[in-house]
């Protein structure tokens, strides 16, 4: 029994791996390498280089100078691209109306509509389309005496009453805004409505049986059950209006003020060829994506933390806050 023992442990390494053994081991370290070597080359080795590139003075090529937070001192200090930041608050504003929009549409669509299908397939269809494309079709749909534009006038209004949707600098963001607002809305309904399906059926005739109206189902049977993936969706949508980049420059290419900060940054390494300063806006655009996405995990948490197994944090503050009262009308 030892000497096979021994002549086991002397076996060379090649012999070894051709063994099942060794084999399972081979398939287990290929496919564990090469996604992480992928993942290494193209993701994590090109941040950090992005990093470091952001501390220096440069163009893709030719010489570069040490500049250290320069960079980022004047991402701050230069008007387009903090006026980029401000830009992102209209796509921020219209990320909640698309939420609202899809949670409301979604929450129709559970309770049995007749022709839902098509419905469903019709505002998920924009979503399925380039936003290359679908900046080109708003581009020509905002344009002066174009389809929106005879769209109004069909109704009665003079064209000279007509504002220009892209050139107006008061409207031309809520403009842009819209077409995401578009694209997106559908996207979010089928999977607010994934979530509402996975609610058991009987808890709605329940409520109903009890006298609750829809609202009331909505209120507390529906939001209550996705919340989760409200939450998520809500940081999908506020992430991706730091980053819009497809709407303001396929339709305004940034212009009349509608640059947003990936807008922005685009025309710095590509046309100005501040790789540097480049670099450091996206450094910022990544911390303040985080710190938007712990300030919602945090703040729903707070909303919709459980005080106890039947009732929310809030609604054991609002009873314990009635509690004090009645017990101080009893006092008096």
């Amino acid at each position: 029994m030892y000497t096979s023992m021994v002549s086991r442990k002397k076996k060379p390494f090649l012999e070894r791996l051709k063994g099942s053994e060794g084999q399972k081991w081979l398939v287990i370290f290929t496919f564990l390498f090469v996604p992480l070597l992928l993942l290494f080359v193209f993701t994590y080795l090109p941040f950090f280089k992005m990093v470091q590139f952001s501390f220096y003075d440069m163009k893709y090529i030719g010489s570069r100078t040490f500049v250290g937070i320069q960079n980022y001192i004047d991402v701050f200090k230069r008007d387009d691209c903090f006026a980029a930041l401000a830009v992102s608050l209209y796509y921020m504003g219209g990320s909640v109306v698309q939420l609202s929009l899809a949670l409301f549409f979604a929450s129709l669509m559970v309770f049995k509509v007749k022709g839902a299908a098509f419905f469903k397939g019709a505002m998920f269809f924009p979503y399925l389309i380039c936003g290359i494309a679908i900046g080109f079709i708003f581009k020509f749909f905002y344009a002066r005496g174009y389809v929106l534009d005879s769209i109004l006038m069909m109704f009665g209004m003079a064209q000279e009453d007509i504002p220009l949707w892209l050139q107006d600098r008061s409207i031309n963001n809520i403009s842009l805004v819209a077409t995401s607002v578009w694209r997106y809305t559908g996207q979010n309904m089928i999977l607010f409505l994934g979530a509402m399906m996975s609610v058991d059926y009987d808890l709605y005739e329940a409520a109903s049986l009890d006298g609750a109206n829809k609202w009331q189902q909505f209120r507390y049977i529906i939001l209550p059950s996705i919340k989760s993936i409200v939450t998520l969706n809500l940081i999908l949508s506020i992430s991706g209006s730091l980053s819009a980049f497809e709407p303001p420059y396929v339709i305004t290419n940034g212009t009349m003020g509608t640059g947003t900060y990936f807008v922005i940054m685009n025309r710095l390494a590509h046309e100005n060829q501040k790789v540097g300063l480049a670099c450091a806006m996206a450094i910022v655009l990544l911390a303040i994506i985080i710190l938007c996405t712990v300030a919602q995990k945090l703040f729903f948490k707070y909303v919709f933390d459980d005080g106890t197994s039947d009732e929310s944090k809030a609604a054991v503050r609002k009873r314990k806050k009635a509690e004090k009262q009645a017990l101080k009308g009893g006092r008096a």
